[in-house]
């Protein structure tokens, strides 16, 4: 094995655009948690690798998670983001305002919001309220077309347990939930679940 193995992944993160450290920094300075650059990176290459063209990021924050998957779609398609707080939901547009996807912020809790949308998406991003997973996997279920991928962040958040073991279960996701090292996410170490939906 690579001597000090943690400190080898950590130095193989790629740099971020300024423009997304930027981001980021304003994230943090309001309280925000992100998903840091490696976890973004692989929103991006997931949302180029399936050609995604409409996808939907629950629990948008200012923008940043939404930026990372606008990259992984080359300028062509739709997000729709989600986020409960409207300072943060307006952040988001003027941040979201120049990425060269169409994208739509809506304002509100995803008790509210999700029985409103229309399928089918191709990816979804789930990081909302951990306590809300449960609920919403039920929605994103509805919400992805077969074949559609459904990423789960924070999954090793105790609120997140209920939905772990209901994912796990479930026959209309084909699933794996993975103990990370993500430098720059909050925490550092935390779980991603990846569902396909069958």
């Amino acid at each position: 094995m690579i001597p000090d193995l943690e400190g080898h992944f950590r130095r193989q993160t790629r740099p971020q655009r300024a423009e997304l450290t930027q981001v980021a920094i304003a994230a943090a300075a309001d309280g925000i948690p992100t998903i840091g650059p490696l976890l973004g990176n692989l929103l991006a290459l997931l949302a180029q690798f399936g050609g995604a063209r409409r996808v939907l990021d629950l629990g948008a924050g200012n923008g940043y998670s939404t930026l990372y998957l606008a990259d992984g779609m080359a300028g062509e398609g739709e997000i729709v983001a989600l986020e409960s707080d409207p300072r943060r939901a307006v952040a988001a547009r003027q941040n979201l305002a120049g990425c060269g996807v169409k994208t739509n912020v809506l304002i509100g809790a995803a008790q509210e919001v999700l029985p409103g949308l229309v399928a089918p998406f191709d990816l979804i991003l789930l990081d909302i309220d951990k306590a809300d997973y449960l609920y919403a996997l039920e929605h994103c279920a509805r919400l992805l077309r077969p074949g559609g991928l459904l990423v789960a962040d924070n999954t090793g958040f105790a609120d997140a347990e209920p939905f772990n073991a209901a994912l796990v279960a479930d026959p209309r996701f084909r699933s794996v939930n993975l103990l990370c090292l993500l430098p720059g996410h909050s925490p550092e170490q935390d779980g991603v679940a990846l569902a396909v939906r069958l």
